[in-house]
């Protein structure tokens, strides 16, 4: 009994390691300028105690932006968009304090 208790104490321990919240978050976006008419995947990753870096998604972090809608990670900007640029602003849900932003422009040319 004794040692089904330890081996719990220590998958448990094990597994509440996995769900440490990143001691810093930042963007790694695939692209400079947004597109319009497209779902833009905006790319946060973090870096956790132990050195890990992970990408993260809408379980770990708050997105908000200045124009356009977000699907998760993903920011719908619409074809008829007249603005230049967007502010994205990505909040740490484990710690609201923790928050960082960008300004992305959208792209002007077709493709």
């Amino acid at each position: 009994m004794r040692k089904i208790i330890i081996s719990g104490l220590l998958v448990l321990g094990r597994l509440t390691g996995f769900c440490q919240a990143p001691d810093s978050i930042y963007f790694n976006l695939y692209t400079d300028s947004l597109k319009k008419g497209t779902y833009n995947y905006i790319n946060v990753e973090g870096i956790f105690p132990n050195k890990r870096v992970l990408p993260l998604d809408t379980t770990q972090l708050i997105f908000a932006s200045s124009f356009g809608e977000f699907h998760r990670n993903s920011l719908w900007i619409p074809f008829e968009a007249t603005t230049e640029k967007v502010d994205i602003t990505v909040t740490l849900r484990a710690n609201p304090s923790y928050i960082i932003r960008r300004t992305i422009y959208i792209k002007k040319k077709e493709d």
